[in-house]
């Protein structure tokens, strides 16, 4: 049976919020098409970029416009200042010129050249971008593409190159070759995961690329904790995460990271006080996320606070602060979300937010069973009872934003995670009457039947029954 081939750092990507589907999908697909361009770069007279479906309907919330002048200009999302986009977007603006590639200067004017087509979508997925370039000789050039979800992007007419000619030792396609491995090995889930990564990469190189992971999320979470204001787009929605942050701290000193992370441990382990912190660390990731800030994909942007939250949980509360663990929750937490990317979606404009939250909440969940020494089957229950309550989540972003209802539903999918990992360490996997593969059937039947309109679209729940006026969208 063919397998496709997904990697830890296919599920796990640094970026740039708000969106992994409308913001890094189509930054990674504007550059691609300048790419393909090779050649021909400076011949181009003019380029157009036509946005359709759901990318349409909330791209401006989104940022989609923002993401694919910066990746038409050659701009890597992975590295570039954050801190620089606003004024480089209105340099482009007021010039009415853009630099493809760094490398030719064109006229580009976005309010003309970006058409945002509210009332046309594409068959294969809601998430279509075509790039249209005019060369002076008067040829011209069209590609589509599709962002699939999770930051996924393929190109019309080509195959998705995840499912190459990769043979992994251990191919997985859902949780039951999963647990076939793990009964045929003895090795955890973590370890299988590990062996699959080694074809890509010597495990040095791979625990190192987690490790990096793991300080970008960790640096997300330290700077929102300590950062005020109003998050940008109209809602006009205040940060929170700075002011809890430091009610909990009852002013206590420090003055880095691991001296703050000291600084909560002396709080001890008060139900109440771990769950505020909890809270406090998804909405410090996804305020950021917000704010066009440093975020890991986790499978989603949308859903980028979850796995950094219950990570952080597990490290300031319990014994996970060790490298090793922290590498083993990651390695587990993306073999999660590659089941669901195969079985169903990570994208809200297939799916709703279960395949964003939800499917967060999954992978969080099993990795921490696993680091907290939970078994196999506990890690893949606990990944089952976090989805199963997740069934049917809609995505209804007010006015097309991260923000309402995104930023809260993180912490609640921290929680859920959580509370699965707990129920799945106290539980009988042996008896269970629902298994990860037959819930990840059911989210994809679900959305399958899911109205469009709780789709990412904004057309529905609460994005049409919250009468909020924006002063800037």
């Amino acid at each position: 049976m063919s397998h496709e081939s997904i990697s830890v750092f296919d599920i796990l990507k640094i970026g740039i919020g708000p969106s992994s589907s409308h913001t890094l999908g189509p930054w990674r697909a504007a550059q691609k098409f300048i790419s393909s361009l090779k050649e021909r770069l400076q011949e181009v007279q003019n380029v157009k970029v036509l946005l359709y479906g759901s990318l349409a309907k909330t791209g401006k919330g989104h940022g989609t416009d923002i993401a694919v002048q910066l990746g038409l200009c050659g701009d890597d999302p992975v590295t570039f200042e954050v801190n620089s986009i606003h004024s480089k977007i209105a340099d482009i603006a007021a010039m009415k010129k853009i630099v493809l590639h760094g490398l030719h200067e064109t006229d580009f004017d976005p309010h003309e050249d970006i058409d945002f087509l509210i009332t046309e979508s594409l068959l294969y997925h809601p998430n279509a971008l075509t790039f249209l370039a005019t060369f002076y000789n008067g040829d011209s050039i069209a590609e589509t593409y599709y962002s699939i979800g999770g930051g996924f992007v393929i190109k019309e007419g080509e195959q998705s190159n995840l499912s190459a000619a990769v043979q992994l030792p251990f191919p997985i396609n859902d949780a039951e070759d999963i647990m076939h491995w793990c009964m045929k090995t003895g090795l955890s889930i973590s370890e299988v995961v590990m062996e699959n990564e080694n074809v890509w990469r010597s495990e040095k190189e791979t625990k190192d690329g987690l490790l990096n992971i793991w300080r970008v999320m960790k640096e997300c979470i330290y700077r929102g904790c300590h950062t005020s204001g109003t998050l940008p787009g109209g809602l006009n929605v205040k940060r929170r995460a700075a002011e809890l942050n430091k009610k909990l701290l009852e002013n206590k000193n420090y003055t880095d990271y691991d001296s703050w992370l000291a600084a909560i441990r002396s709080g001890g382990k008060d139900f109440k006080y771990i769950l505020d912190w909890v809270s406090c660390f998804a909405l410090a990731v996804n305020e950021e996320n917000a704010s066009f800030g440093r975020v890991v994909t986790a499978p989603t942007n949308g859903a980028a606070g979850v796995i950094p939250a219950v990570l952080h949980y597990f490290i300031a509360f319990n014994d996970g602060h060790h490298e090793e663990k922290i590498i083993q929750f990651l390695l587990t937490a993306a073999e999660i979300g590659s089941i669901f990317k195969k079985g169903a979606t990570l994208s809200a404009a297939m799916g709703g937010c279960q395949a964003e939250i939800g499917v967060s909440s999954a992978m969080a969940a099993a990795a921490l069973t696993e680091g907290m020494g939970g078994t196999q089957r506990q890690a893949m229950m606990a990944a089952e009872i976090a989805m199963e309550h997740h069934l049917g989540l809609t995505c209804d972003p007010i006015a097309g934003l991260v923000q309402i209802p995104c930023i809260e539903r993180n912490t609640m999918g921290a929680i859920k995670a959580i509370t699965a990992s707990q129920l799945a360490q106290q539980g009988f996997p042996d008896f269970a009457k629902v298994s990860l593969d037959a819930v990840i059937k059911t989210m994809w039947d679900t959305a399958l039947d899911m109205n469009s309109k709780y789709k990412e679209t904004a057309d529905g729940g609460l994005a049409i029954n919250i009468p909020i006026s924006l002063s800037e969208c």
